[in-house]
């Protein structure tokens, strides 16, 4: 798919931090900006993550894209087409994300003490390495990662189970789910849900109906569900919002829980679309 253009957003690959690359759109506004920083899904550096962080910028924020695979040497095509997977080191994301917050920091138009990490799929995990290890964060986000299958465990590459992190993360957290996901299943959403109420953080999760693994894509049309991806597209605006400004209030503990799915439901029956 040919890259989007949009009027009055800068976009360019940058280097940062040790050897590392991102992508970057800014909005030609005045005065400096709150910042995103937008982790890609298990593909890298795809168009959908270019899209999304032009989308930022068009919405006002410096959008940030850091490619967490750079330091992979591998079968570059075949990351892009799903066939390859790279595993991610928790000390060396943390590592990377702190770099990349420090570029933020002196990009000129961007406000240093208003910025916010998204994690989509994959790196669903990492937005909340770097909310754990990194205070003064606005917010966190997560679509669709972060809760399901090995997510629970730990191993070499990542020692420190989830509820951990979700009990040293000091800014407001948002999840979007969808209940079709067969990697995330109903009960991995209560799980996360109950997590962030059990150490009594701040948060808006969101489970939308009939949604897949992945269907905030519109480069997947097997995945991609129109109505769910414009909602939930609003609703990362309007959460951005309001962690970025005075819409939060950090001296309560806000817990909002939306959902939509059936009855009826069997994570057994969810399979995985292209």
């Amino acid at each position: 798919m040919a890259e989007k253009k949009s009027p009055g957003i800068r976009s360019s690959t940058v280097q940062f931090g040790s050897g590392l690359s991102a992508f970057r759109a800014l909005p030609r506004a005045k005065g400096r900006r709150p910042a995103v920083i937008l982790l890609h899904e298990r593909y890298g550096i795809v168009q959908h993550t270019k899209d999304l962080t032009v989308k930022l910028a068009e919405a006002g924020y410096a959008g940030f894209a850091p490619d967490l695979f750079s330091r992979f040497t591998g079968d570059k095509k075949g990351l892009r087409r799903g066939e390859v997977r790279v595993d991610l080191r928790d000390d060396e994301a943390v590592q990377d994300l702190g770099a990349a917050v420090e570029y933020l920091k002196k990009v000129n138009v961007v406000d240093p003490s208003h910025i916010s990490v998204v994690g989509i799929c994959q790196t669903g995990r990492q937005a909340l390495l770097l909310a754990a290890h990194r205070k003064g964060l606005s917010s966190c986000v997560v679509f669709y990662g972060a809760a399901g299958g090995k997510e629970w465990t730990t191993d070499e590459l990542r020692p420190e189970p989830i509820e951990s992190l979700i009990g040293k993360v000091s800014c407001p957290v948002l999840g979007v789910f969808g209940e079709a996901d067969h990697i995330i299943s109903v009960d991995d959403v209560l799980r996360f849900r109950g997590c962030l109420e059990q150490q009594k953080k701040s948060y808006h999760v969101r489970l939308y109906r009939d949604a897949p693994h992945g269907w905030l894509n519109d480069t997947m049309p097997g995945r991609y569900r129109k109505e769910q991806a414009r909602d939930a597209w609003k609703l990362l605006l309007s959460f951005l919002r309001k962690t970025f400004g005075g819409g939060w209030d950090r001296s309560r503990v806000l817990w909002t829980f939306d959902s939509d799915f059936s009855p009826d439901y069997d994570f057994k029956k969810n399979v995985r679309l292209e």
